[in-house]
């Protein structure tokens, strides 16, 4: 099941990520009180009364050129219209409804889709009258609320949970396997699913960002049941939107959220940059199993070395996922194609995996003895047992002792030690440490 999907949109400055920061709690938005400073991170879980949803800063959507600003900021509103199954509408109540406010507005208001109208900068009572001109806008009460203080937040909360949408069930069987392909533009995601089917079914072009709709594909290879998640471009063209790198986020998370696996791809042409590690961040922060998928190997020049430099390139530059296996493929010719599937149910299968737990207890009880947990001031952790309490990914719980002696080191160590015991190729592993006591 896919998360609902909130975004958050206004002109520069009116604080849309700070306030994404509150939503997700955590700091991964860049803060500075300059206009398009988000360059890092724009998308997050939250999680609010037992109810899960994506949470987008479109703020992160950049544009260059100052001429650019109402382009810019109509292009995101267009964008939440288009992804979003609740817009958070955030305004400034210090200097009430601007041009660029009405602007928006007009464009939510007509789109139909929920629209929660959120006032920031109401610090204190007396600002609260303030928000009172914000009604004008036509989207009943305005919720004012203060991202440096974080009053009004949970109000916010309140009012997106009451609009989302119920998750919809997924519709295939639980033995099909759903492949989401992530990547920038123009790194041969469409190329590589017409590759794979062996016909034409998405507009390929040499064009960034020429793929017209999301397409799901199901197909059948070898007995197995696949569908392919192709995660297209924007429907609407023009220079605003070529020009944005980060757009396509908002497509890619919702192919991830639904994936079992993800094709990161990469054009070997080009190499690896800043985006790329960004894209395959989501896929690991989401728990997906991942294959990195390096493309064009029919136009590089070819040595006995150059796969293994460009492995240890790509393990390198995404440290945080060296469980990926690496597969070397054309999509134009079809060259190494043929590898690509039976890697995929691979992780896919390990993905799902769930061990025994008196036999991930040997692994864990001989890890300890081989290396045992170091002292922290005199205390050392001591570890009673562990389980596995979920897959997709693989999640175990070791209880302790004490959990603040886990060092993060030490759980590296316990988690590579239960890799190399069931393999787990390709999919990320969760451990959580907790006390005995905590057990329920």
């Amino acid at each position: 099941m896919a998360r609902p999907v909130v975004a958050i949109v206004g002109r520069p400055n009116v604080g849309k990520s700070t306030i994404f920061n509150r939503l997700i709690g955590d700091r991964l938005a860049i803060v500075e009180d300059k206009p398009g400073i988000t360059r890092d991170r724009i998308y997050g879980i939250s999680d609010w009364n037992g109810k899960s949803f994506s949470v987008i800063d479109t703020g992160g959507i950049e544009i260059d050129g100052e001429d650019m600003m109402l382009k810019s900021i109509r292009m995101q509103a267009e964008l939440a219209i288009e992804e979003a199954d609740v817009i958070v509408f955030m305004c400034d109540a210090k200097t009430g409804i601007t041009l660029a406010d009405e602007e928006v507005a007009q464009l939510l208001f007509r789109s139909g889709k929920p629209v929660v109208l959120a006032i920031n900068k109401v610090d204190n009572i007396k600002k609260v009258e303030d928000t009172y001109e914000f009604y004008s806008l036509g989207f009943g009460d305005p919720i004012g609320i203060s991202g440096s203080h974080g009053t009004g937040i949970g109000d916010l909360l309140d009012a997106i949970v009451n609009n989302l949408p119920d998750l919809i069930e997924e519709e295939y069987d639980e033995d099909v396997i759903k492949v989401a392909l992530i990547g920038r533009p123009n790194v041969g995601k469409s190329s590589l699913v017409n590759a794979i089917l062996g016909e034409e079914r998405v507009i390929v072009s040499d064009v960034p960002g020429t793929t017209r709709d999301a397409i799901d594909t199901p197909f059948e290879r070898d007995g197995q049941r696949y569908v392919i998640i192709d995660t297209a471009g924007m429907r609407k063209r023009g220079k605003v939107y070529e020009n944005t790198e980060k757009y396509s986020v908002m497509r890619a998370m919702r192919a991830i959220e639904r994936a079992d696996v993800v094709l990161v791809v990469v054009n070997i042409e080009e190499g690896i940059i800043e985006q790329d590690k960004h894209i395959a961040g989501y896929a690991y922060e989401a728990g997906k199993a991942s294959i990195f998928v390096v493309n064009k190997w029919d136009v590089v020049e070819k040595d006995d070395k150059t796969m293994k430099n460009f492995e240890t390139k790509i393990k390198d530059h995404f440290l945080f996922m060296t469980y990926a296996p690496i597969v070397f493929l054309s999509a134009k010719t079809k060259q190494r194609l043929q590898k690509l599937l039976p890697v995929v149910k691979h992780v896919a299968q390990q993905h799902a995996l769930r061990v025994q737990t008196h036999i991930l207890n040997d692994v864990v009880s001989d890890a300890v003895a081989s290396n045992a947990p170091p002292t922290d001031k005199g205390r050392r952790l001591r570890i009673n047992y562990a389980t596995q309490v979920a897959t997709k990914p693989p999640t175990f719980v070791v209880f302790a002792n004490d959990p603040e002696l886990m060092h993060f080191s030490y759980e590296r160590y316990l988690e590579n030690k239960i890799r190399a015991a069931f393999d787990f190729e390709g999919t990320p592993i969760r451990i959580f440490t907790r006390r005995k006591s905590d057990e329920s």
